[in-house]
């Protein structure tokens, strides 16, 4: 891996990705929307003219996983992780082509929201528009790629953490500051998690295998242990507990004001339910020795 072109360069994850293969002398180049890119363009929009060549293209840009409210907002998640990848394909048709195409994907497209050591077998059942764009472009890949002759690998990742972490994480952490967050039942519920500088860690070593891969830290941390984490580092103390039956009541009433009510039924059976994925595959095939969140995760 000499010369990377890199989508999604000032995403979370794409940082850490840039940041890594930069450190190990690669040359990485970003495309984007904004004027901080090499290339700067909207894969959502249009097909793009690629001129250089590359030997690796690594696709980590992509709507990030959120509950839209609106037909439109459904349709971006198809916008830009179906379409801005169909455009990214055609523009790298243009010259010579990667010998390896790296997709970062999720393990959204199980469709799951229970389940314990699922492996990369497990049919792909998302019907949000999420998981489900994100199996359309994981097809429009790996068919890609086939019909090309190169290496193809789909990354499936659950919640990345690392520091200064978006989304439910960034939330969790901002509740304990706060001091409004409470774990539910105990917050017995183990969820898959991984570290984002061990996938970029292991980007160089997967683009001359191929393959589609789980990729989790190994222990799949339960709520309750990464709420005490967070909150020792922010010097707080262990956060309080709600008792399922008080939860089940906060639930019901969620249930009757609607979808913006902050828990109901649906969203309590998700976070007191397991959900962990299995990564013996990549430690088989890739060496995958990744990092426990509890033991490495910092917040800043």
């Amino acid at each position: 891996m000499k010369k990377v072109l890199l989508t999604g360069r000032n995403g979370f994850l794409g940082k850490h990705i840039c940041s890594f293969l930069v450190s190990t002398g690669v040359e990485v180049f970003s495309l984007g929307r904004n004027k901080y890119n090499n290339i700067i363009a909207d894969l959502s929009c249009s097909t793009i003219f690629i001129e250089e060549e590359y030997d690796t293209v690594i696709h980590s840009a992509g709507k990030a996983h959120s509950v839209p409210k609106t037909k439109n907002q459904k349709k971006e998640f198809f916008d830009v992780n179906v379409t801005g990848t169909t455009n990214l394909l055609k523009g790298l048709e243009n010259i010579d082509l990667p010998k390896s195409f790296i997709f970062i994907s999720s393990v959204s497209v199980y469709g799951l929201v229970t389940g314990t050591s699922i492996t990369e077998n497990y049919p792909l059942l998302a019907n949000d528009p999420y998981g489900k764009s994100k199996i359309e472009a994981e097809r429009l890949v790996w068919n890609w790629c086939e019909k090309n002759k190169i290496i193809c690998t789909i990354l499936r990742l659950p919640l990345v953490a690392d520091s200064n972490p978006p989304g439910n994480l960034k939330a969790m952490i901002n509740g304990i500051k706060k001091g409004y967050y409470f774990n539910i039942a105990d917050g017995k519920a183990r969820k898959s998690m991984v570290l984002a500088k061990d996938i970029a860690k292991i980007i160089p070593v997967v683009a001359n295998i191929g393959g589609i891969y789980n990729l989790t830290d190994g222990y799949h941390p339960s709520f309750s242990e990464l709420s005490q984490v967070i909150a020792k580092q922010l010097g707080k103390s262990k956060p309080l507990n709600i008792s399922m039956w008080m939860a089940n009541l906060i639930a019901k009433a969620g249930d009757l004001v609607g979808p913006k009510a902050p828990i109901n039924s649906n969203k309590l059976s998700k976070i007191t339910s397991d959900l962990t994925f299995d990564d013996s595959k990549a430690q088989q095939l890739l060496g995958w020795k990744p990092t426990s969140v509890l033991k490495d995760f910092k917040i800043r």
